[in-house]
């Protein structure tokens, strides 16, 4: 089995994906509206960045920016988007919703998920903002097997990187405790420097969005930062 450490790359189209598959990630998230910190993409977006690469996608479930589930017609809308890329092939995705308090929201979670049909899937950035981490985690492990998230992308805080690195080595070291077999996606300020102390704690997985497009987010996935990445993590 390969110890290759996992890159996945923000894609918001088919050419973003050429390139980001072309300078070496493993797989790609895939959104839309990145002034919204990422929203649920176009079923045709997702079908058309399928045929462009073959490497794997997690499509972000997600229909406003903020962490909540919003109403129950907007979780009924969520729904039938999950139940739409599913029909065009999706079968892995981003999603983490949470209550007023700060508490992972587990109606809406477990409302989304029930349409995934055991599909793997992250936990988003949303556990930056919960207001106790250590319980949003064992609350999720909780959920039937087939239910639960397999990934966390965190930061180890709202902050970003910078501030959460404590945080992410705390968790690195409780892997396999209740609460704690998931893996740790390390993304959100994330920079080539963190890689170092990262990698030695055991983190295996990392998220890059605005690292991967040296000219902002008006322009594409440049397939040679995303080889630097690559190149950093061998």
């Amino acid at each position: 089995m390969s110890n290759r450490a996992v890159l996945e790359v923000i894609a918001l189209d088919a050419q973003d994906a050429v390139a980001a598959r072309a300078g070496g990630a493993d797989r790609l998230e895939l959104v839309t509206d990145m002034a919204a910190d990422g929203l649920t993409p176009p079923r045709e977006t997702f079908a058309a960045i399928r045929a462009a690469v073959d490497i794997p996608l997690r499509v972000m479930l997600r229909t406003a920016d903020g962490f909540s589930a919003g109403s129950a017609a907007d979780q009924e809308m969520l729904a039938a988007r999950a139940r739409a890329l599913r029909a065009e092939g999706a079968d892995e995705f981003v999603l983490g919703f949470l209550d007023a308090d700060g508490s992972p929201d587990l109606a809406a979670i477990e409302a989304v998920v029930a349409e995934l049909g055991g599909c793997k899937w992250t936990f988003h950035r949303a556990i930056d903002r919960a207001a106790d981490r250590d319980q949003l985690r064992k609350a999720l492990a909780e959920l039937p097997e087939s239910a639960a998230p397999d990934t966390y992308l965190t930061a180890g805080s709202a902050a970003g990187v910078d501030a959460g690195l404590p945080v992410l080595l705390a968790e690195a070291a409780r892997r396999g405790e209740p609460g704690y077999t998931a893996q740790i996606l390390v993304g959100g300020g994330l920079a080539l420097s963190h890689l170092p102390e990262l990698l030695a704690a055991g983190i295996d997985a990392f998220h890059i969005g605005g690292a991967a497009r040296p000219d902002g987010w008006t322009a594409p996935v440049s397939a040679a930062a995303v080889a630097d990445w690559r190149a950093a993590l061998s």
